[in-house]
């Protein structure tokens, strides 16, 4: 197998990315399925987290692994 670390890192990025889509889906049924106010709550705070994962982990990690630039 190949040991390119482009690979894993993109594998990294495309497990955050689901991982958080994941996320976000739990939250919208959690708050379809509540009947009190609580996990309503709890649902959607999850669901914020979540997209919020999705908008900088990755972009995090991208900048974290980027190639210095050469003077």
């Amino acid at each position: 197998m190949n040991a390119d670390p482009a690979r894993g890192r993109w594998l990294a990025l495309v497990g955050v990315r689901i991982a958080g889509a994941a996320g976000a889906i739990f939250g919208l049924v959690l708050i379809g399925r509540a009947h009190a106010i609580g996990p309503k709550i709890l649902g959607t705070a999850i669901v914020l987290s979540a997209l919020l994962m999705i908008a900088t982990v990755p972009r995090a990690l991208a900048t974290r692994w980027r190639t210095p630039p050469t003077s």
